[in-house]
């Protein structure tokens, strides 16, 4: 029997389909260097669920960087067995990289920008496990409530003229032209601008 939340006469979201969303995203983001864009995941689940914007958005950013925590931990306990010379050398590089590793997770968290590259050093130098995932989550958070609020925003005020096929399209479309505009930021500019220093 279907158990479902429901205000006046609109049904809403079952449990297991909110839970749903959440395993969802964490098994896409848990495949490494192939992750989906969670932008696409919020902005279709939006489109899918009769779900308040946040709550899609907190799901798929609480999914997502679970899954990337998990791939900072391995390199965590990897860096473990990395040998004396090696260790002295990441330590040092470390001394300059962690300064701006909170600005660079929240980059890669919200853009479509490769997050491997962040991710992997930053596990090796045994960054602060608490900061990571409140830089990753606070990243993915916004990029995943930007894309349930545009589909939602969309599908109010497209439904009456158009079926869900032509939205969830349209999302897909959106959400490809607003990958467009992320990639064209020069977040690296942006942050020197807000710190008014050059970032190295």
């Amino acid at each position: 029997m279907k158990e479902s939340l429901q205000v006046g006469n609109v049904e809403l979201a079952t449990w297991y389909e909110l839970l749903g969303v959440l395993f969802t995203s964490f098994g896409l983001n848990l495949i490494p260097f192939a992750g989906p864009s969670n932008l696409l995941i919020a902005s279709n689940t939006a489109l899918l669920l009769d779900a308040d914007p946040f709550t899609i958005g907190f799901l798929v950013a609480f999914g997502s960087t679970s899954a990337k925590f998990i791939h900072y931990l391995v390199m965590f306990f990897l860096s473990g067995f990395i040998g004396e010379k090696s260790r002295k050398r990441l330590d040092i590089a470390g001394l300059k990289i962690k300064r701006w590793a909170f600005l660079a997770l929240f980059a890669v968290a919200s853009t479509p920008l490769p997050d491997e590259p962040v991710v992997i050093p930053l596990g090796l130098l045994k960054y602060s496990p608490i900061k990571f995932y409140l830089a990753y989550f606070l990243g993915k958070l916004s990029i995943a409530i930007l894309g349930a609020y545009l589909a939602k925003f969309g599908q109010q005020f497209l439904a009456p003229w158009v079926n869900p096929e032509i939205l969830m399209v349209a999302s897909i479309v959106l959400t490809i032209l607003v990958t467009i505009v992320l990639l064209k930021l020069d977040v690296k500019k942006i942050a020197e601008k807000i710190f008014k220093r050059k970032v190295v």
